[in-house]
């Protein structure tokens, strides 16, 4: 497979209008590929999916990510129930009760799963949700200003991802303004209109997390 680290990005962007069962195999492929090389996928975790019409295509559970081939994808349709599957003896997402959440409740056309280290070490800094003010970056989220407070809701982790679902639902519901939700101790589910909007919230997100914890770090608070 080729790294998508020797490719520039708009070889990616290119696949804006992707609409074939392959194209949409291949694009979740070299996502994944992308999402390992930045440290949210890595030791099989992470994960993508992504909606076409009345069909969701989504990443295995419990692979090595960047090594994913296109025939390795599920295709669920929209209540989750599986359509196609791999000939290779493969799981489907952990996420898919999660992922499916995010398709009903904010009729999202991406959504992705990140263990990035950011995510994860700022779900210990704050209480019930993360918060940040005042950085040029929050203008990369749908409907904040610089000067807005961002809040990301957190949840607890549980033993199985399936199990947070109620709590996923919880937080989705009485947050209307997120396009993300924290699981301390875990990751982040991070969702867009389409995979473009999601990859791009993922990475803004992460940015303020990062910012985040460097300037706690620093004694520096910004809600002040």
């Amino acid at each position: 497979m080729e790294n998508i680290k020797n490719r520039t990005i708009e070889s990616l962007m290119t696949q804006e209008s992707a609409s074939s069962d392959q194209e949409i195999r291949r694009l979740i492929c070299e996502l994944c590929q992308l999402f390992y090389f930045k440290g949210w996928a890595s030791g099989t975790g992470g994960g993508i999916s992504i909606r076409q019409g009345e069909k969701i295509y989504m990443a295995p559970s419990g692979v090595q990510k960047e090594q994913l081939d296109p025939n390795d994808i599920f295709v669920l349709d929209l209540d989750g129930n599986v359509l196609e599957e791999p000939v290779s003896n493969l799981k489907c997402s952990e996420c898919k009760p999660l992922f499916i959440l995010a398709y009903h409740l904010r009729n999202a056309g991406a959504v992705l799963h990140s263990h990035s280290i950011h995510a994860m070490t700022a779900t210990w800094l704050y209480d019930s949700h993360f918060k940040i003010s005042n950085l040029e970056m929050q203008k990369g989220i749908i409907g904040a200003n610089a000067f807005d407070t961002v809040e990301v809701p957190i949840i607890p982790n549980m033993a199985k991802e399936s199990d947070l679902t109620d709590s996923l639902r919880q937080a989705i519901l009485e947050n209307p303004k997120t396009h993300a939700v924290l699981v301390r101790g875990h990751g982040v589910y991070v969702w867009g209109k389409d995979w473009i909007q999601a990859k791009t919230q993922a990475e803004c997100y992460d940015y303020l997390f990062e910012a985040a914890i460097k300037l706690k770090h620093l004694g520096i608070d910004l809600l002040n």
